[in-house]
């Protein structure tokens, strides 16, 4: 495993996230696929045998069995540390007023219950799941600085906005004196490249670590166009993010396929090598519900894209409606 700075920081993590998403209680939420705790632990515990030490949950995963079962396997499995857990907060978690978003009152109280389900004093890295327009920038913001100063939480990051929007928190935060965003959670895969534009050149700029979620286009990189899996038949939220009908993606996938068959690789190791190649990328979040999943993960470390495969898989790629932001 190789291990890197998260972006102008101080901190070590593994040149792979593991995603927590696939972890927690099926019937606390929409998504069906995902594992209990008895067939969560054995992947939690061979990542960390392959060297990830970073892991990345969300409060709203499962309705927050997903840092409970985190939590008590990294404690049985792992030295506190020498891993990096990373938490999101934004998404609604229980019904009425002030269930969401990113005031101060839903920021001091969605940190401490992330804690306690997670089973430890600190977070690493604490995310905003979403841009929140219903509250001022500057109240989430220095809620969250006042979060680091208590303690409860080491770096701060943002997932999936517009760059306007990353750029202006944290310029919030330097006129203020408040602890900025060091990494930002963005959508990228080889059918969605349209972090390229504007987000991937301010990250690289500002020395933003960059740890993109859906590598693999939710397995659809990994398999034939038509071939369905129980995760994607299961999968309401991802139905909306690749159209079977879209004939670009289509061609994408199969020169995915041609590019692994010659190198004699599994599909996913040239999709996720597609995505550790790219510039200014920390660490891919990857999704692991069977150890090939890790095991190919891991593999695509060592493959190395010539310029003339990467135009290869890159070429049929036209550009793409804003996908993944709220």
């Amino acid at each position: 495993m190789e291990y890197v700075k998260l972006g102008n920081t101080g901190l070590d993590v593994s040149r792979l996230c593991l995603g927590c998403m696939s972890f927690g209680v099926a019937e606390r939420w929409a998504h069906k696929w995902v594992l209990d705790e008895e067939h969560s632990r054995p992947i939690i515990k061979k990542a960390l045998e392959l060297g990830i030490n970073f892991f990345d949950t969300a409060n709203w995963y499962a309705d927050g069995t997903s840092e409970e079962i985190v939590g008590r396997a990294l404690k049985d499995y792992a030295n506190r540390d020498e891993i990096v857990i990373a938490t999101k907060v934004y998404f609604p978690m229980h019904e009425g007023p002030n269930s969401a978003g990113l005031s101060r009152k839903a920021i001091m109280s969605e940190i401490d219950k992330s804690l306690s389900r997670l089973g430890t004093d600190y977070v690493d890295l604490y995310q905003i799941h979403r841009w929140d327009y219903h509250t001022p920038i500057e109240e989430t913001m220095e809620a969250l600085h006042d979060v680091v100063k208590s303690g409860k939480v080491r770096y701060i990051g943002a997932s999936s906005m517009h760059a306007w929007q990353f750029l202006k928190a944290n310029h919030v935060a330097e006129k203020n004196g408040w602890t900025k965003f060091v990494s930002m959670q963005n959508h990228l895969n080889l059918l969605y490249r349209e972090e390229e534009r504007e987000m991937l050149p301010l990250c690289k700029e500002e020395k933003i670590g960059v740890i993109p979620w859906s590598p693999l286009a939710k397995g659809r990189l990994t398999r034939n166009w038509e071939e369905a899996t129980h995760r994607s038949e299961n999968d309401e939220i991802g139905k909306n993010f690749f159209p079977i009908s879209s004939e670009s993606d289509r061609k994408v996938v199969e020169r995915v396929a041609e590019l692994a068959e010659k190198r004699g690789v599994p599909r996913a190791q040239i999709a996720l090598a597609w995505v550790l190649q790219k510039e200014p990328i920390t660490s891919p979040i990857i999704g692991a519900t069977k150890m090939s999943h890790l095991e190919d993960a891991v593999g695509a470390l060592s493959i190395s894209l010539k310029p003339e495969e990467i135009e290869f898989i890159e070429e049929p790629y036209v550009p793409h409606p804003v996908l993944g932001f709220n």
